[in-house]
């Protein structure tokens, strides 16, 4: 299987004076188990690994918090001998079939502080809401992770040349053109394949398309199924609602009555609400962006939603009817739909704390007259920037100027197709009857340079 760049958190996680367990948080099928598989060989640790889901029996055992016969039961049923201190991982894989593990972590930790102990699980808050007890806050950590990255789809399709090019890249050299097109190209590529990693394996494995979308089908159904588990009745017909519609409609102000005329908005909010916790969605919310942190300037009522992984995204839509074009000369492709906005999502949503929950944020003026809307905001070197994404190589600045004005931002972002550059922007904005001039740097970077803009920021001068 592939390797994940989360192996350099789970070292530091490890390693750090006053470990506490460790919980991986992420949907279904993004690596988790499988990250920590490689992590216990890499580091040449015992693997005790039980799968909750697939031993119900241990749920009743957990209950009853008698650590010592716990770990015996954990020790003979994961056959592989007894705990080490430093030398053994306990893995508590699919940790929400067993709500009553989640509270036995805090008890381990406390009466065995010596052992090593990872826990993974999809759709924990689901599970919570049914339960008569919370996690155990700080007694506990988190590590959130999503599919994987662009620059992970390149390591694996063994594209080392590339992969360096973008960690070396800085505003003083150029990409060459022959490099850029090659980059395209793979990124229309991952915009079909995405990031889960089975489906990034068997395509690289075999180089052909209809084994990538098999495993996407396979997934999708699974999250259907899952749903299932923990809803019934009019709440599971919400979230199946939510979850086939906003695909479609990715990138967009959510309007309850664009997902289902018929059901009332505080429903479809409740299916919405269990959809990002799972992690199966992901809601940006509007910021008056007037400081930090952006969080301050939040409005809960004003979003717009992404999904998991932009593969999936296109699965969902029907990708299949117009498959034999993907990979080839569909130079519009990019273009359609928000794939462009959903890549770019998907990428900024890790790019900060992985111990935190992860957020994104964008700004809306929504009114009669001089609408605006800003794709991203985010926080970099403690300043505000805000992010524009193109599909294209080309478009208009307007809601940038607007922004821009009203927040006095001295340097802004754009994705495109477009290699590299910096350039000043010079304007004369309206605002009222004013007219305005409206001066900044715009920054601007192909998309596949996104896991690299914290490093090229504060090399082209925003510091904190």
């Amino acid at each position: 299987m592939l390797k994940r760049h989360i192996d350099a958190q789970l070292n530091q996680w490890f390693d750090r004076d006053g470990r506490k367990p460790l919980v991986i948080r992420g949907a279904r099928q993004v690596g988790k188990s499988t990250s920590v598989r490689h992590f216990a060989h890499s580091r040449g640790l015992k693997l005790h690994e039980a799968n909750l889901e697939r031993t119900p029996y241990h749920n009743e055992m957990f209950n009853n918090l008698d650590v010592d016969a716990l770990l015996a039961e954990l020790e003979f049923s994961a056959k592989a001998g007894s705990f080490e201190p430093g030398k053994s991982l306990l893995f508590l894989d699919e940790i929400q079939a067993a709500p009553g593990a989640l509270k036995a972590l805090r008890y381990i930790h406390e009466e065995h502080p010596h052992i090593a102990v990872i826990a993974a699980g999809s759709l924990l808050e689901f599970t919570l809401a049914n339960h008569n007890f919370s996690m155990p806050v700080g007694r506990i950590e988190y590590l959130f992770m999503g599919p994987m990255s662009f620059s992970e789809y390149l390591e694996a399709k063994k594209e080392t040349q590339l992969q360096q090019l973008l960690r070396n890249f800085d505003f003083s050299s150029s990409v060459p053109h022959s490099a850029h097109r090659r980059l395209v190209d793979i990124l229309r590529e991952f915009f079909i394949i995405g990031g889960m990693p089975e489906a990034v394996s068997r395509y690289v494995a075999n180089d052909r398309l209809e084994d990538a979308l098999r495993v996407q089908s396979s997934i999708v159904e699974t999250y259907r199924d899952d749903f299932a588990k923990y809803a019934r009745g009019n709440e599971l017909h919400n979230i199946h609602r939510v979850y086939d519609f906003i695909p479609s409609a990715v990138g967009e102000k959510v309007k309850y009555s664009r997902i289902d005329p018929n059901t009332q908005s505080r429903d479809l909010k409740k299916a919405i609400d269990g959809l990002t916790k799972a992690r199966v969605l992901t809601a940006v919310h509007h910021s008056s962006s007037s400081g930090i942190p952006l969080k301050s300037g939040m409005n809960e009522k004003v979003f717009k939603l992404y999904l998991l992984d932009v593969g999936l995204m296109n699965r969902m839509c029907g990708v299949e009817h117009i498959s034999t074009d993907l990979l080839g000369t569909a130079d519009d492709f990019i273009n359609k739909g928000g794939m462009a906005e959903q890549f770019i999502a998907q990428h900024l949503l890790y790019l900060n704390r992985s111990d935190e929950t992860p957020r994104l944020y964008y700004w809306l003026r929504d009114g009669r007259a001089n609408n605006a809307e800003v794709d991203f905001v985010i926080q970099a070197h403690n300043r505000i920037v805000p992010i524009e994404v193109k599909a294209g190589k080309s478009g208009t600045l307007k809601s940038l100027h607007q922004f821009v004005l009203s927040r006095k931002v001295a340097k802004a972002l754009r994705f495109d197709l477009n290699p590299p550059t910096r350039m000043t922007v010079r304007h004369q904005s309206s605002r009222g009857d004013r007219i305005t001039p409206v001066e900044f740097e715009l920054i601007s970077l192909p998309l596949y340079l996104v896991e690299h803009i914290h490093r090229l920021l504060g090399e082209a001068g925003v510091k904190s």
